[in-house]
């Protein structure tokens, strides 16, 4: 393995810029990757700080290779970094103690005199038209090999092999598979109309998926990813309609009056607002554009409805009281509670992939808007922004460990990200024209 550092700054800079959170030796022992079982064992509890790693230079045997492997080690260390996660240290001199390659040994007394708790490495080799990326991570501490796996594919595949070695780092240090491969669907004003688009999860590979020349809005993937709802002004009034991702077909909900805002519940059925009996009231509805049933039956207007992971229980704004607020509705019984109290005017609810937190919208009498998440239970309200202007539709990553959501903190409305906790806040992508209404799919 070469020495060369991945980052800018030599090892005792970027030591002494650190503050570093260690994990006790104890809990290091008992969390051991066992690569004869094939056991995953997380090494990171919820809230500790970052993993203190050092991200080696990849391997290559040949100038082919070498081209192969810097792509590869980019795409490695920015989903590091995007997934704030880690703290990604340059190898210090003698990382690898030998010249041969596989044959090499990690120097964890290196390691450890930068603070390193974990190692990357790998090597990068052709074959059969295939690339390879062969990766091993190891505890410094315990000196012991956590992961040792070999990714493989075609030289356009480069991305997905990186990011498969991100998910799969992730999930043996916290135990948790991550949003690596999930996509997020939103809309832009880029062309001049409001049309849907979606990304890859760090805001790369933009692909347009709508050119109605008209007014797209409130885009959601189903769990799956097969379908994809949607509200559009394409027939003159605000219509869902639901397509297929495999063929294309788009089914409509044929009913008079508006149907706005979809909400899937599972990957047969979108909860959505219909009008067509008077009120705005939230209906479920089938894949094929029928209506399943009727949930809500108040006066006021029902919106946004959003569901725990088990579709056992809704979300939704309602303005029955008033002011528009949040409450939740047991899907089974109909029986409903308010949820929120503080702020005069909630909106737009996001239920957490481990159900226990809702993220929304409020409108504060300062005239920002703010997002804040709370406890399905009604407690806990913590808000995750302030001082930024107008901060809007927040969609939980899969995981549960991000949150991205729409700001016009720099001007126009473009895409943020942020830990489900509100730091590290970031604009997503870079793309003309304004973006809005993010939706993070459950999918990879």
């Amino acid at each position: 393995m070469t020495s060369c550092a991945l980052g800018k700054g030599n090892a005792k800079t970027v030591v002494a810029a650190l503050v570093l959170t260690f994990l006790s030796f104890a809990f290091f022992s008992h969390a051991l990757h066992a690569e004869a079982s094939g056991e995953y064992i997380a090494i990171r509890k919820q809230g500790a700080g970052k993993i203190a790693l050092v991200l080696d230079k990849s391997d290559a045997k040949g100038n082919k290779e070498s081209g192969l492997a810097q792509n590869l080690d980019s795409v490695v260390k920015e989903g590091l970094i995007f997934s704030d996660l880690f703290s990604v240290l340059p190898p210090p001199l003698n990382v690898r103690t030998g010249s041969d390659g596989k044959g090499s040994s990690v120097n964890f007394g290196a390691l450890s005199s930068v603070g390193a708790e974990v190692y990357a490495g790998g090597s990068v080799s052709r074959k059969s038209g295939k690339v390879n990326l062969d990766m091993e991570v190891y505890d410094t501490f315990g000196t012991k090999l956590l992961m040792k796996k070999t990714y493989s594919g075609s030289e356009d595949q480069l991305r997905a092999m990186g990011h498969a070695f991100c998910a799969d780092l992730i999930e043996l240090l916290t135990g948790k598979k991550s949003y690596f491969g999930s996509k997020i669907v939103f809309v832009s004003n880029k062309t001049g109309s409001k049309e849907i688009y979606q990304c890859d999860f760090d805001g790369q590979g933009i692909q347009q998926l709508t050119n109605f020349r008209s007014i797209s809005l409130t885009p959601v993937f189903s769990p799956d990813g097969t379908r994809l709802a949607y509200t559009s002004y394409t027939s003159g009034k605000p219509t869902l309609y639901i397509r297929s991702m495999s063929d294309n077909s788009i089914a409509a909900v044929g009913k008079d009056g508006v149907s706005v805002d979809p909400g899937w519940r599972n990957g047969s059925e979108v909860a959505t607002t219909l009008s067509f009996e008077g009120d705005q009231e939230i209906y479920l509805i089938r894949s094929d554009g029928g209506i399943s049933r009727r949930l809500t039956n108040s006066r006021g207007i029902d919106v946004s409805p959003t569901f725990s992971p088990d579709g056992k229980q809704m979300a939704f704004v309602s303005s029955r009281n008033g002011m528009p607020q949040i409450f939740v509705q047991d899907v089974q019984s109909g029986q409903t509670r308010r949820l929120t109290y503080s702020g005069r005017y909630n909106t737009q609810p996001s239920w957490s992939p481990s159900g226990d937190k809702i993220a929304y919208s409020t409108w504060e009498k300062s005239g920002e808007i703010n997002i804040f998440v709370i406890n399905a239970d009604g407690s806990g309200v913590k808000r995750l922004t302030s001082g930024v202007r107008e901060n809007e539709s927040p969609s939980w990553s899969p995981d549960g460990s991000m949150i991205v959501f729409t700001s016009n903190r720099q001007g126009g409305k473009k895409l943020y990200v942020m830990s489900s906790t509100g730091g590290s806040q970031r604009r997503l992508l870079q793309m003309d024209g304004e973006q809005m209404q993010p939706s993070w799919s459950l999918f990879r």
